[in-house]
């Protein structure tokens, strides 16, 4: 039995009729691990040491940082333009975002998948901003403060908004 055969029984097994990406979502995780293995690479090069341990100031930092990017990659509507290629428009879903489905097959859908959902794309962007926190502490601070600015802006105008309404 070859790979591609044995594959297809695995996705018939596990989805039954269902049309599942099991291919995309494996390309995906092939991708981040190759993210993964390449700034773990640069950072022996470098001979970057990993930190003791991250004090809780740099994890908060890096929670808020990951909600607004991954809120600004998968929802606003200014992004939308990136996301295009994989996604359909369905309605707008209030403050600068959209709603969208996703479309196409395989890795297309799977990457449509990706791209919709912030808590699918925060596993990638707290990756890459663990890594630049490791290989590029102070550029990444600097990305990641000025991110958490604006999600505090963002909550603050919302409570603003309700405050008014009230």
């Amino acid at each position: 039995m070859s790979i591609v055969e044995s594959f297809t029984r695995m996705q018939t097994a596990y989805a039954g009729d269902e049309r599942r990406p099991l291919l995309g979502y494996l390309a995906s995780l092939c991708s981040y691990g190759a993210l993964v293995g390449i700034a773990t690479a640069v950072g022996r090069h470098k001979g970057t040491q990993l930190p003791e341990r991250f004090t809780a100031g740099d994890t908060v930092l890096l929670a808020l940082a990951t909600h607004k990017a991954s809120r600004l990659a998968t929802k606003s509507s200014i992004t939308s333009v990136l996301r295009a290629p994989f996604t359909r428009y369905e309605q707008s879903a209030g403050e600068a975002e959209v709603n969208e489905t996703v479309r196409g097959h395989g890795v297309r859908h799977a990457v449509g998948e990706l791209v919709t959902c912030p808590f699918c794309s925060g596993v990638w962007i707290a990756g890459a901003l663990t890594a630049g926190l490791v290989l590029a502490p102070r550029a990444t601070r600097l990305i990641a403060t000025a991110l958490s600015a604006v999600a505090a802006s963002d909550w603050l105008h919302l409570g603003y908004d309700a405050a008014k309404g009230q």
